[in-house]
């Protein structure tokens, strides 16, 4: 196979017209004077403001004992090489503009959309995916989520993370939604926090709750927790396993239950609802509420001011398996309540906080585990 070299730069017709000049000792008026032409129009085709024409060409090349072909084919190549370079730059601008909408190489990555060295099949699989016609438009993707907001997430990957979900949300059965059931049925729910195991059921409950169930891996610099919102009728819980933790999934499903049921998914004022684990939200009310009615399902308030109260300082496992038994809650939840409450240092009795993932990879990026 051959292929055709092009150099990296071309040089213009001005330039070896300078040369010529200087090769023979004259200046751009003794050209002008050779060739009957006024000055000006010598330095705007010396300066390549002005293109050699096919007179111009026939001129020079008799002015420099040259052929006139050498003259056409130096501008002809001048120009290409000029349109190129504007193709190019149009190009780059082009491409600028999309991987500022999302983070494309890690959509690519991940098989969520396709990657082309061609810049209009790139331009329209990421305006596809992010459901917008022109890389000039908007995304809108509305959500409540849970996230560390104090480390500056990007929200282009934010976005793109929302779409995700949505996207495997239509794909996804589920039964009616009804509110009032929903809010029924929240102690079934944590029932089955009781047990390590019990997490592999919560999909399942979630989507017979017309509850859509979607785990979605964050995206870099996201710092994403969680999600809830609404796909058609049914309401959205999405999380990423960010934190591989039984205390952490439990919390996080029933704040974006809270969420949900509260109605903090349905009235949003921007591209998203923010929410600060280290409470810099711009809903404290929202959030405060979610947070609240998680931990009032989760764990009873009293019973465990009171186990803090009596355990204080010293809180062994086994204590914590007792009280966790009397809750019928799985202890790693409690250690994550007395760790929140930094009553007990996030290193201690780690062994206690369960992985969730092992029962929940066939969820991971699907919109149905095969």
């Amino acid at each position: 196979m051959i292929t055709t070299r092009r150099p990296a730069r071309v040089a213009p017709p001005g330039e070896v017209i300078a040369s010529e000049l200087e090769a023979r000792g004259w200046t751009q008026r003794d050209l002008a004077a050779i060739m009957g032409r006024p000055y000006q129009a010598i330095n705007e085709i010396v300066n390549g403001s002005k293109q050699i024409t096919p007179d111009t060409a026939r001129e020079l090349a008799k002015a420099f004992n040259t052929s006139m072909d050498l003259w056409m084919n130096l501008e002809a190549n001048y120009r290409l090489f000029m349109a190129e370079q504007e193709d190019k730059e149009r190009e780059i601008e082009r491409r600028s503009r999309i991987y500022t909408l999302a983070p494309v190489a890690e959509l690519i990555k991940r098989g969520w959309i396709r990657g082309s060295k061609n810049i209009d099949e790139l331009e329209n699989e990421v305006c596809a995916f992010l459901e917008i016609k022109s890389p000039f438009d908007i995304p809108q993707a509305y959500a409540s989520y849970r996230i560390s907001e104090n480390r500056g997430p990007e929200e282009a990957a934010k976005v793109a993370w929302v779409k995700r979900v949505e996207q495997l949300a239509r794909q996804q059965p589920v039964a009616g939604y009804d509110m009032e059931r929903l809010q029924e049925s929240i102690t079934q729910l944590t029932d089955l926090a009781q047990f390590e195991e019990g997490v592999a059921k919560v999909p399942d409950a979630l989507r017979n709750l017309g509850v859509r169930f979607l785990i979605v891996p964050h995206l870099p610099h996201t710092y994403l927790d969680g999600a809830a919102l609404f796909v058609g009728q049914n309401p959205v819980v999405a999380i990423t396993l960010r934190y591989d933790r039984i205390d952490w999934f439990w919390f996080t499903i029933l704040h974006e239950l809270a969420h949900i049921l509260r109605g903090h998914t349905t009235h949003l004022d921007s591209l998203f609802g923010r929410e600060g684990e280290n409470g810099t939200e711009e809903n404290p009310a929202a959030e405060t509420e979610a947070n609240g009615l998680a931990r009032q399902w989760l764990l009873d308030a009293t019973a465990l001011e009171d186990f803090i109260a009596r355990v204080q300082p010293y809180f062994s496992k086994a204590e914590i398996e007792s009280f966790a038994a009397a809750q019928r809650r799985h202890p790693g939840i409690i250690l994550g309540q007395l760790q929140h409450r930094e009553v007990v240092g996030y290193k201690h009795l780690r062994s206690m906080l369960s992985k969730v993932k092992p029962y929940l990879e066939s969820w991971v990026d699907v919109s149905v585990p095969q």
